[in-house]
């Protein structure tokens, strides 16, 4: 007879590894340590579930974060970020990612305005390497907030500069960096929010669909499955806006609607789905009922 097993309980933390923990967060505080001390921190944010609290709530600690932060903004303009740089300031970032996605802290990191700070570097242009792993890793920190789907999360960040950003690098960011960004502004739009903000006016929309149509020439020239997942997602959700529906009539991308990317998606049926629902939703039924707030049509 087979016998259920138990379930296991969780294997404690070593007392040896908490007190390490311990050491380097007592390290960040000083120059001369701190180095080290985010490296091996960031290396440990996977498996130390309460890293995120112990930051927080240690004395100096996210001062320090910021400190090494603010230290890199001389090296961004005028362009002249090395990779060992690049490499201290990301695992500064990974610290702060980890605050950002942890329950008991986001609150408090978003009423500090502490994404603020890493804004500077996604206004950067430089496709250099240690550039894009800096953009790549600050546009971590803001996907770990808006994972979350916090109605907080989202009405901070509407009061800042994100959308502008986001859609810039996705307009000419690498791949990697450019779904990172169009998962942002996907689960802005996902939120009801989020979409009456971007469909409030024709300027917002309309320059969410130029960058949408954007990518999808240059994706049609260089497939991506992980990428176009994301942009059919951003464009089904502007279809459930009623005054949007009706431009997007006008301004879907041919590519969108041809087998342009029937090969890329063959064995992707999720997105398949969402695209035929797009498809459906656009079929002209009638003249949409206007919505309070919603965008004006261009004039004719």
């Amino acid at each position: 007879m087979n016998v259920p097993q138990q379930p296991q309980p969780p294997i404690p933390q070593p007392t040896m590894d908490r007190e390490k923990i311990f050491q380097w967060i007592v390290e960040l505080a000083s120059p001369d340590t701190r180095e080290n001390a985010l490296l091996e921190l960031s290396k440990k944010r996977e498996v130390v579930p309460d890293l995120a609290p112990m930051l927080w709530h240690s004395f100096g600690t996210i001062a320090a974060l910021l400190q090494e932060i603010v230290n890199i903004y001389p090296a961004i303009n005028p362009a002249h970020l090395t990779a060992h740089q690049s490499n201290r300031v990301c695992n500064a970032l990974a610290l702060l990612q980890c605050v950002a996605s942890h329950p008991e802290t986001r609150s408090a990191f978003l009423q500090a305005h502490i994404p603020l700070f890493l804004y500077p570097f996604l206004h950067t242009t430089s496709k250099t390497r240690p550039f894009e792993y800096l953009r790549l890793t600050s546009l971590g920190v803001i996907g770990a907030l808006v994972k979350t789907d916090e109605q907080e999360v989202i009405n901070f960040l509407l009061t800042t500069e994100i959308i502008p950003l986001c859609l810039r690098i996705m307009e000419s960011g690498s791949e990697l960096s450019k779904t990172v960004a169009t998962f942002i502004l996907q689960k802005i739009l996902l939120d009801e929010t989020g979409l009456s903000y971007i469909c409030q006016t024709y300027e917002r929309f309309s320059h969410v669909a130029m960058i949408l149509g954007k990518m999808l020439l240059q994706l049609a020239k260089e497939q991506s499955a992980r990428l176009l997942k994301h942009v059919v997602r951003c464009y089904l959700r502007l279809s459930d806006n009623p005054r949007a529906r009706e431009a997007l009539r006008q301004c879907l991308p041919d590519q969108l609607k041809d087998s342009t990317f029937a090969n890329c998606l063959k064995d992707d049926n999720s997105t398949k789905r969402w695209l035929a629902q797009l498809l459906k939703n656009l079929e002209t039924t009638g003249p949409p009922a206007p919505r309070p707030g919603s965008i004006p049509l261009p004039p004719q």
